[in-house]
């Protein structure tokens, strides 16, 4: 992942893994300046607006501002796999939407497993 700092204090990032590419900005105009910049030395398909990345679903929630990350054909086929209807019983998560973990928020195995 690369990101720059623009004039007026918005963000441009660009997240690279092997043969894709995402662009990600608030402005229009930096995202088409770094794509002629980025094509005029690289050959590049564009493929409009990202539905996925790195086998993530991308939705987008255009009234609230939002962004998720989602698996759900991933998780679609591991079910498929194993044989497990679609109409199973789900559960949620038994994490707040809000929480933030920690690094330092970790379970400590009391017999040291693996530390």
């Amino acid at each position: 992942m690369h990101y720059n700092k623009l004039p007026g204090g918005a963000y441009i990032y660009l997240l690279l893994y092997v043969d894709d590419m995402l662009i990600t900005s608030k402005s229009r105009s930096a995202i088409d300046k770094l794509k002629k910049d980025l094509s005029s030395k690289f050959e590049m398909k564009e493929l409009g607006e990202a539905k996925k990345v790195l086998g993530m679903e991308i939705e987008r929630d255009w009234k609230s501002s939002k962004v998720s990350l989602t698996q759900k054909g991933y998780l679609k086929k591991v079910l498929q796999k194993f044989n497990i209807d679609d109409d199973t019983k789900s559960v949620s998560t038994p994490l707040t939407p809000h929480s933030n973990l920690k690094a330092t928020m970790s379970c400590r195995s009391p017999r040291g497993g693996g530390e």
